[in-house]
C-alpha cells in the first residue's frame, strides 16, 4: 500500500509544477498586456517618483490623466495631492474635471463633489463649500457633508447654524462643544449690550453642560456689566466646583471686582487661598501685586518666596528676585538686576498655553485651539517649556 502511494505522489508532482507554471504565464501575459495598453506618461511618473522628483512626476500622471479621461482614481489621487501640498487651485481643476465628465458613474460624481467641497474649505472659499455641500445632502455622502457643514459654520462663526447641524451629529458634536457654541454667541451679545439674549445663550449652554466653565465665566461678566459686582463675584467662584483650574483664568476679574467694592481683604483671603490649593504662575502673579499694594514689600516677598518653595519654577524664580530686588542693600541691586534681567530674558519664551490634544502653544488662551480645532483642549495653566533652540 504505501508503495502505491508513493509512486502516486511521484507522478503528481510534475503535474502539480506543470499547473502552476501554466498558470504563472497566463498572469504575466496579463500584466504584459495591461503594461503596455498604459501611456508611456504613466511610467516617466513612476521613474520620477523613485526619484524624489515629486513636481515632474505629477506633470507626467497629468499627461496620463489628459490621454485617459477614465482614469479616474488618478484624478483623485493627484486631487488630494495637490489639496495637501496647499496647491488648492490645481486640486480644484482636477476635482472639477471629473465632475463635468458626462458618463462618469453617479458614486464617484458624488465623491467628486465631496473633495471639490473639501478643496474649496481649504482654499477659505466657505460659500462656494456651503453650496456644494448643501447639494450633498439627501445623498449618501450626506454624514460626510454634514460634518463639512459643521466645519464651515465653525470657522465662519455661524454658531446658530453650526448648533442645528451638530445637534443632528452626536457622534460628531458633543455637548460640551454645542455649550460652546452657545457661549460664542453669548459672548457676542455681552459685547453689544444684549443681556437679555445673552442672558438666554448662558442658559442653554448650562443645560448642555452643568459643568461649563465658561458659562460662568460670562455670566460674571454679564453681571459686571449691568452693575452686579457681588453676583459677578459669586458667578467667577462657582468655577471652583466646575473645574479649579480655570480660576487662574477669573483672577485678575476678582481682584478687580472687590476693589470696585473696596474690599481689598477678602480679595486676599479668597485668592490667597485658591493659590495656596491650586497653584498657577497666573494666580501668583494676581496675588502678588494685590499683596504689594495692601501689605508691601516684605510681605510679598515672603508670598514669593513661599510659593517657590511648594512649587519651584523658573518663571517663579523670576518674580522672587523682582519682589526681592527693593529689599537688597544698594551695593548688590545692581547685580541682582542683571541676573533678573537674564532670567527675564528666558521667562519670556517660556510661559505659554498648550493644547493637550496637538501640542499647539501660545501666550493667548484659546477655548478652541486655533491648530487642531479642539474646544478645551488647551491647558488654563500656563507651562514653562524650553524652546528647542534653547
Amino acid at each position: 500500500m504505501n508503495e502505491f502511494l508513493d509512486y502516486w505522489q511521484l507522478l503528481l508532482i510534475p503535474l502539480f509544477f506543470g499547473l502552476g507554471w501554466a498558470a504563472a504565464r497566463v498572469d504575466i501575459r496579463q500584466v504584459v498586456h495591461e503594461s503596455r495598453a498604459l501611456p508611456r506618461s504613466y511610467f516617466q511618473g513612476l521613474n520620477f517618483l523613485l526619484n524624489e522628483q515629486p513636481d515632474k512626476a505629477i506633470d507626467s500622471f497629468l499627461e496620463v490623466a489628459k490621454v485617459d479621461l477614465q482614469t479616474v482614481e488618478l484624478h483623485f489621487a493627484l486631487g488630494n495631492l495637490f489639496r495637501r501640498r496647499g496647491e488648492t487651485e490645481r486640486a480644484i481643476r482636477m476635482h472639477q474635471n471629473l465632475v463635468d465628465l458626462p458618463d462618469l458613474d453617479d458614486q464617484v460624481r458624488l465623491q467628486a463633489l465631496t473633495e471639490l467641497g473639501q478643496d474649496y474649505l481649504k482654499a477659505g472659499l466657505l460659500d462656494r463649500a456651503e453650496d456644494i455641500f448643501n447639494k450633498l445632502l439627501g445623498t449618501a455622502c450626506e454624514e460626510e457633508a454634514k460634518r463639512n457643514l459643521l466645519e464651515i459654520y465653525q470657522v465662519g462663526k455661524e454658531w446658530l447654524k453650526a448648533i442645528e447641524i451638530a445637534r443632528e451629529l452626536p457622534d460628531v458634536a458633543s455637548h460640551l462643544e454645542i455649550a460652546e457654541y452657545y457661549c460664542e454667541l453669548a459672548a457676542s451679545e455681552i459685547m453689544r449690550s444684549r443681556p437679555d439674549s445673552a442672558r438666554g445663550y448662558l442658559e442653554q449652554a448650562t443645560l448642555r453642560n452643568r459643568k461649563c466653565v465658561r458659562a460662568s465665566l460670562l455670566h460674571g461678566d454679564l453681571l459686571l456689566q449691568e452693575g452686579n459686582v457681588a453676583g459677578a463675584i459669586e458667578s467667577w467662584q462657582r468655577i471652583e466646583q466646575q473645574d479649579p483650574a480655570y480660576l487662574a483664568l477669573v483672577a485678575q476679574r476678582l481682584l478687580d471686582a472687590y476693589r470696585r467694592l473696596d474690599q481689598p481683604s477678602a480679595a486676599i483671603a479668597l485668592l490667597s487661598g485658591y493659590l495656596e490649593c491650586y497653584p498657577s504662575l497666573d494666580m501668583l502673579e494676581v496675588v502678588y501685586q494685590l499683596v504689594l499694594e495692601n501689605d508691601g514689600v516684605d510681605a510679598a516677598y515672603r508670598l514669593v518666596r513661599g510659593e517657590i518653595q511648594r512649587n519651584p519654577t523658573l518663571l517663579g524664580l523670576e518674580k522672587l528676585m523682582s519682589a526681592r530686588l527693593p529689599l537688597v542693600a544698594p551695593d548688590v541691586r545692581a547685580d541682582v538686576e542683571l541676573a533678573r534681567t537674564i532670567i527675564q530674558g528666558y521667562t519670556k519664551r517660556l510661559s505659554r498655553y498648550r493644547c493637550d490634544n496637538c501640542g499647539f502653544k501660545a501666550r493667548q488662551f484659546y477655548w478652541r485651539c486655533p491648530a487642531c480645532g479642539g474646544w478645551e483642549t488647551s491647558s488654563p495653566r500656563r507651562s514653562e517649556e524650553f524652546d528647542q533652540s534653547l
